[in-house]
C-alpha cells in the first residue's frame, strides 16, 4: 500500500510539471513516504530525513515533504517534527489528494501541514504517472477491522472502506486503453471488499467485472485474510480466464495458542482447510505466505508447529520476518517478549526450510513450459530477458527486446530458489 501511495504522490508531482531523477542533488522536491510496519523502517526513515537537511543547506529553494504511515502516528510525528525544521510538507495517509494543495502552500513559502484523523471518502487520484506502464496496482479498498496484535495498520490506515465497483473497473480500462496488460488489485484485505459498506456485491463480484476487461491479460490481488476467503472466491478464480491463479495467503504462525495471542480469528484447522479447498479446485495453484517468528510468548514447541505447517504447505514464496514491537498495538504491552538472539536464530531455520521448499517447488517446474508476461530486460544480465509466470515465479531467457510487453511460452530449464532460467519457444 505505501508503494502505491508513492505512486499517487509522483503522478501528483508529475501532473504539477515536475520530472523523476534518480539524483537527490538534482531535485526541486523530494517525497519521504513512510511505513511503520517495522521498527527498522521507522529507523532508517528517521536517517534519511535527518540526511536530506544537508542538501536542503546548499539548496533553500529545494521543498521535502515527508508523508505516510509514520506522519500518521500522533507520538512519532511530533518527535520528527522536532528533529525536521528543514521539511516543508508534513501530511499523512488520509491526505494524499491533497498533495498538490498542500504543494502550492509549500512553494510560496508556508509550512504545509495536513493529518486528518479519518479519511473522508475512499475516491482514488487518477495514476497519470503510471499510464503505459506493462503492470500496474489499483486500490480497491483502505483500512482494516481486524486489529491484529501485532499491527499498527488499523491505528494509521484506518477502519476498512470500499470503493466502488463502477469507479474501479473503468479506472482498469483507462489503463489498458494506455497500455497496461496487468493490474494487481490492492488492500489490507481484499477478502472483506465492500462488507462494511453494505455493497450488494462482493470482491469475488468484483473480481468477476475486471475479469470482462477487453485487453487485460492478468489480475492479481492481494492481501487475503484467512478468514475471509471464501469458497466463491476461489471459484471465481478458477472459472476466470484472466485472473491468476497465485493467492498470497499470511499464516502468521503455526500454533492455535499463538493465533490466538496475535487476533488472528482462525485456526491452524481451519487454515489448513483454506489450502485445501484451494488446491482441490485449482491444483496448480500458486501459494505464499507471511510469517511472524518470535510473537511474544512463543515457546519453542510453538516454533516447530509453525515449521511443521511450512513442510506440509508448498509455499512458493514466503515473507518471513521478526516480531517489530510497535507502540499502541496490543502485543507490545504483552510479557514474554523473546530475546533478540532466539528470533534471530528461529528467523534462520524458517528461512532455511523455506528456501529448500522454493527450490523444490521451482526444481519441479523444469522441463515444463509456461506463459510468461516479458517486463524488460535483466538487471543482473542485459542479454537476458525477464518475465513473471501466471504464479508470479521470476523466469529469465535470451531473447529479443522486441519481445518486451508481450505474453510468450518459455520451457523451464534450470531453477535456483528465486529464479526460474528457460528458453523462448514463441509468442503465447
Amino acid at each position: 500500500m505505501s508503494e502505491r501511495d508513492a505512486e499517487t504522490l509522483t503522478a501528483i508531482s508529475t501532473h504539477k510539471g515536475y520530472t523523476v531523477t534518480k539524483d537527490l542533488e538534482d531535485a526541486d522536491l523530494i517525497i519521504v513516504n513512510t511505513c511503520c510496519v517495522r521498527e527498522s523502517a521507522e529507523n532508517k526513515i528517521i536517517g534519511k530525513i535527518g540526511q536530506l537537511k544537508k542538501i536542503k543547506e546548499k539548496k533553500p529553494s529545494l521543498k521535502i515533504a515527508v508523508s505516510g504511515c509514520m506522519v500518521q502516528q500522533p507520538g512519532i510525528m511530533e518527535r520528527l517534527k522536532k528533529r525536521a525544521s528543514h521539511v516543508d510538507i508534513w501530511t499523512g495517509t488520509f491526505d494524499l489528494e491533497n498533495f498538490e494543495n498542500l504543494l502550492d502552500s509549500a512553494l510560496q513559502g508556508e509550512k504545509a501541514i495536513l493529518i486528518s484523523e479519518k479519511a473522508a471518502k475512499t475516491s482514488e487520484v487518477v495514476p497519470l504517472a503510471e499510464k503505459g506502464k506493462l503492470r500496474v496496482s489499483q486500490n480497491i479498498m483502505y483500512g482494516c477491522d481486524n486489529y491484529c496484535a501485532y499491527c499498527i495498520v488499523p491505528y494509521v490506515r484506518g477502519r476498512e472502506r470500499s470503493r466502488p465497483l463502477n469507479d474501479i473497473v473503468n479506472e482498469i480500462k483507462e489503463l489498458v486503453a494506455s497500455g497496461s496488460k496487468e493490474v494487481t488489485l490492492l488492500g489490507q484485505n481484499v477478502n472483506s471488499y465492500g462488507k462494511q459498506d453494505g455493497f450488494s456485491y462482493d470482491f469475488a463480484d468484483l473480481l468477476a467485472e475486471i475479469d470482462k476487461v477487453q485487453g487485460l491479460r492478468r489480475i492479481r490481488f492481494m492481501t487475503s485474510h484467512p478468514k475471509d476467503l471464501s469458497n466463491k472466491l476461489i471459484t471465481t478464480v478458477a472459472q476466470s480466464q484472466n485472473i491468476c491463479e497465485q493467492f498470497h495467503l499470511p499464516f502468521q504462525a503455526g500454533s492455535n495458542r499463538v493465533l490466538e495471542a496475535m487476533n488472528r480469528k482462525y485456526t491452524r484447522e481451519y487454515y489448513m482447510e483454506r489450502v485445501d479447498n484451494i488446491l482441490r479446485e485449482i491444483p496448480h495453484a500458486r501459494l505464499s505466505t507471511d510469517i511472524i517468528v518470535g510473537f511474544p510468548g512463543e515457546t519453542e514447541e510453538d516454533f516447530e508447529q509453525t515449521l511443521d505447517l511450512v513442510s506440509k504447505v508448498h509455499f512458493a514464496q514466503a515473507f518471513t520476518f521478526m516480531f517489530s514491537k510497535r507502540s499502541g498495538t496490543a502485543a507490545a504491552d504483552l510479557p514474554e517478549q523473546i530475546p533478540l538472539e532466539v528470533k534471530k536464530h528461529r528467523l534462520q531455520r524458517l528461512i532455511e526450510l523455506q528456501n529448500s521448499r522454493s527450490l523444490s517447488w521451482r526444481q519441479k517446474m523444469i522441463g515444463n513450459s509456461y506463459e510468461i508476461l516479458v517486463e524488460g530486460t535483466s538487471k543482473t544480465d542485459q542479454k537476458l530477458l525477464t518475465g513473471r509466470t501466471r504464479g508470479n515465479e521470476v523466469a529469465v531467457f535470451e531473447g529479443n527486446e522486441d519481445l518486451v510487453g508481450k505474453l510468450v511460452k518459455i520451457k523451464i530449464i534450470s531453477a535456483n530458489s528465486w529464479t526460474l532460467y528457460g528458453e523462448f519457444e514463441g509468442i503465447s
